[in-house]
């Protein structure tokens, strides 16, 4: 099971992994309503290195995001399931639009980001220049937090 870190604590952790030779792999996002696309991405990313952190979004920031009405599931809850994967070492927040600030005080080995943000991952210039790599790795088809709730909503609609 993983481990929540404040992000003074994720910074210290980080320095100790890299005394230890550990290769660290970051990803990021808001994994509001976790399903098998999140945890393929996840377990992807965690093969490349030792420790995988996932940093997510806090409420505040899904919502000026993703509308309103979203997250679906509180900041907290979405920590216990993602500290509950195997996959997964390390969970922190950020309550910025972008996880760059935060990215630059870790300066993971591996940052890892879906293919849909290709065209724009946080933190690649800090990463790169530290010397580490930027990946941006295919998402599983037919998966979508966005997408579901939207099928939830047209099955509330119509009915079922």
């Amino acid at each position: 099971m993983g481990v929540l870190y404040t992000r003074p604590e994720l910074t210290a952790a980080r320095a100790e992994w890299r005394l230890d030779g550990k290769t660290v792999v970051f990803t990021n996002g808001c994994y509001d309503i976790l399903h098998p696309g999140h945890i393929r991405l996840l377990e992807r990313a965690r093969s490349l290195g030792d420790i995988l952190i996932l940093a997510l979004n806090t409420d505040d920031s899904v919502a000026r995001l993703k509308g309103p009405t979203r997250p679906l599931l509180a900041e907290t809850e979405r920590a216990c399931m993602a500290l509950a994967l195997e996959a997964v070492d390390a969970v922190t927040f950020f309550s910025e639009d972008t996880p760059r600030e935060l990215i630059a005080e870790v300066l993971p080995d591996i940052l890892i980001k879906g293919a849909d943000w290709a065209h724009f991952i946080a933190g690649r210039e800090e990463v790169e220049a530290a010397g580490g790599q930027v990946m941006a790795l295919a998402l599983e088809p037919g998966f979508s937090t966005t997408n579901i709730e939207k099928e939830l909503l047209a099955r509330q609609l119509a009915g079922g």
